[in-house]
């Protein structure tokens, strides 16, 4: 393939993905054609069909190209290793959701019966797996609670965060969203809800 076709081939990937967004956003994954999708694109039906089967194997490149747009932020996760605790990958998450808001709302509300959601869900918690076992083994640590548990529990938390903060009109920016959400990490939910360590309110309820 030639650069020249190469670049048609993304021009025209990103045309549908971006139709197949804003569409979504109006009416809802379930109610949008292809041939919709092919005419906010600009593109012939067949163009769709020589990258597409249907709709959710566009929905979900959709995911994978805003995961991998989100790869760029590894920068972020070396420099928080050497340099501590300091939520710099999350507030990086956090402010690529601001870019690419109307993604993040189509991808995280659960449209195409959850599969997209599904997939980011699966890369994401993927990806922090690898960055705590990494973490463990350079740091010469043995984690406490097994990683690929740690992993999904970290991801359900930021995902939960970010589904609320992006779909809704919060009044937190980036930097204080992340500010939380590291705190919360950092010192438990015992101390984030202002109750003292060992109350017994903070306990988990017995029968």
């Amino acid at each position: 393939m030639t650069s020249v076709e190469d670049r048609r081939v993304r021009r025209s990937r990103r045309a549908m993905r971006s139709a197949l967004v804003e569409l979504t956003l109006e009416k809802g994954f379930g109610a949008v054609t292809i041939d919709e999708v092919a005419a906010r694109a600009d593109v012939a039906r067949a163009t769709f069909y020589a990258h597409y089967r249907d709709k959710e194997e566009l929905l979900i490149d959709v995911v994978r190209d805003l995961t991998a747009d989100r790869e760029r932020l590894l920068p972020a996760v070396e420099q928080a290793r050497s340099e501590g605790f300091t939520g710099l990958p999350v507030r990086y998450i956090f402010e690529h959701a601001e870019q690419q808001r109307p993604v993040y709302q189509v991808v995280l509300r659960g449209e195409g019966d959850g599969r997209a959601l599904r997939e980011f869900v699966y890369l994401t918690s993927a990806r922090v797996e690898r960055v705590f076992r990494d973490r463990a083994d350079q740091l010469g640590v043995t984690p406490r609670v097994p990683v690929d548990v740690l992993a999904q529990a970290w991801t359900g938390e930021l995902v939960g965060v970010l589904s609320w903060w992006v779909d809704n009109d919060t009044g937190y920016d980036a930097e204080e969203i992340t500010g939380y959400v590291r705190d919360l990490s950092a010192y438990g939910r015992v101390w984030a809800s202002g109750l003292p360590l060992g109350h017994p309110s903070a306990a988990p309820d017995h029968d």
